[in-house]
């Protein structure tokens, strides 16, 4: 097929991708309060002819616009939700607030506009092609707290798919492969008993006590653990202010993390199991309130190769002269200097490739990666957590990395705000959905290889699905 007609379709449109994406942008919406920006989602989604379902699975903020029939039914995978504390004007390279709260410090405007352009294209494809087959955006919130993927996955949603494509925003365009770690959520309540620290603290029971225990419990348990296992936590309520009053109430957010669920449960429960010693030594009560969890990924070889090759098919971006001074000075503004390519990806790439890296990123120097990493399969176990991993276990799935950021821009940061609204964000972004959109052909002119990717699946996947999100347990907003 001719891929430069669906790459010609998304430059066509750029303006409307790039309009939700500032739309997006400015909505700057927390987890599982994405409500304009999934209002938006389903009206553009509408208005092009999607068949739309909205609260998908429970969850307030997810959706699905759907077009074409039968089979093969091919899933793209948009988030939109932002980060507290990281208001930012865009497209500057200082720090500067914009005036609100909130901000896009993982690029999840770019993301879900991104994945809009390649259903779009896709959809554009089958018209003109006349074949068989479904495309289908998924409006995925809670990514960055509240795990919108998981409550769907409880629910079987991904399972109707035959493969599913998804992307994200970064300093490198590369193809994901390997695992990462598993993950669940629980805040920990404590209630007490009220008093006079001097003149009753006999009748006062503290639940700050009760959290500072836990706390020194668990630091106890990290010996115990597995090398791979991470725990962390952060006081939500220390109780009040005034050391003269027993504090009646405390809590504390816990986050466990493990390689796949039944670990990462197994470890969960001897948390719970030191919370519980924790409020019989202080004489409170213990609440316990599931917040969600996801599960680790399962890399698809099959899929990895057919996005590595959409990913050098495809015209990389070209940047001005003002774009690269843009990116540099973004770059002189990181508080650590950033790693050079070649020295991060190293344990992965091969001496020659290494060669390669340095060259192409001019020994680290240069502002923008302008050249997609060496793929290789991997199943190395990376230490972070996506709730892409829930999907991935339910149908074939494949994710990749363009560059929408100055090369080595820190996770979270002011800097990833900005360039979210910056034209180097955009060309990222529209790459991105030339990629994805070539993937999702692929698979619709290829069902041998959809096949091939769909039995690597069933073989990976063979010990069963193992949700981490309880039955009952509603999707929560922190």
């Amino acid at each position: 097929m001719n891929k430069q007609e669906l790459y010609d379709y998304i430059d066509a449109h750029a303006d409307t991708f790039v309009s939700v994406s500032d739309k997006i942008w400015e909505y700057a919406e927390l987890s599982l309060k994405e409500f304009r920006s999934a209002a938006l989602y389903c009206d553009i989604l509408r208005e092009n002819g999607f068949t739309v379902s909205e609260s998908l699975c429970g969850v307030p903020t997810a959706f699905s616009g759907s077009w074409g029939s039968g089979r093969p039914v091919i899933g793209i995978l948009g988030e939109f939700d932002a980060l507290s504390g990281l208001s930012q004007e865009g497209g500057i390279a200082e720090k500067r607030s914009a005036g609100g709260e909130t901000g896009h410090g993982c690029n999840h405007n770019l993301l879900g506009a991104g994945a809009l352009g390649a259903v779009f294209a896709v959809k554009d494809y089958l018209m003109r092609s006349r074949k068989s087959g479904t495309v289908v955006f998924f409006g995925c919130p809670g990514e960055e707290g509240g795990a919108g993927k998981a409550f769907m996955a409880r629910d079987r949603a991904w399972e109707s798919l035959d493969a599913a494509i998804t992307w994200h925003p970064d300093y490198v365009n590369c193809v994901v492969s390997g695992s990462c770690l598993s993950c669940i959520q629980k805040e920990y309540i404590f209630d007490g008993i009220s008093a006079h620290a001097a003149g009753d603290p006999e009748h006062g029971r503290s639940a700050l006590d009760a959290v500072e225990l836990m706390n020194i419990g668990v630091q106890y348990l990290r010996e115990h653990i597995p090398s791979a296992a991470r725990i962390h936590y952060a006081i939500t309520d220390g109780g009040g202010v005034s050391p003269n009053v027993v504090q009646p109430h405390a809590s504390v957010l816990y986050m466990v993390r493990d390689h796949e669920v039944g670990e990462t449960l197994k470890l969960q429960q001897r948390v719970d199991n030191i919370a519980q010693a924790a409020a019989m030594m202080t004489d409170t009560r213990l609440t316990i309130r599931f917040i969600d969890g996801c599960s680790n990924t399962v890399p698809n070889r099959t899929l990895e190769q057919l996005a590595n090759e959409n990913l050098r098919a495809a015209p990389l971006p070209e940047y001005t002269a003002q774009e690269l001074d843009y990116a540099q000075a973004l770059v002189n503004s990181f508080p650590v200097p950033a790693t050079p390519v070649a020295t991060e990806f190293e344990a992965d790439l091969t001496d020659s490739e290494i060669d390669y890296v340095n060259q192409m990123s001019e020994n680290g120097s240069a502002p923008i990666n302008r050249f997609v990493l060496p793929y290789h399969h991997s199943r190395k176990v990376h230490m972070g957590s996506t709730d892409v991993g829930d999907v991935s276990w339910q149908t074939p799935t494949v994710q990749v990395y363009t560059a929408c950021q100055a090369a080595g821009s820190p996770g979270h940061s002011w800097q990833l705000v900005s360039s979210g609204r910056s034209s180097i964000g955009y060309k990222g972004m529209l790459f991105a959905a030339k990629v994805m959109a070539g993937i999702a052909a692929d698979l619709f002119e290829q069902p041998e290889t959809l096949e091939t990717a769909r039995q690597e699946h069933r073989k990976d996947t063979a010990a069963g699905y193992l949700c981490p999100i309880p039955d009952g347990a509603p999707p929560t907003a922190l």
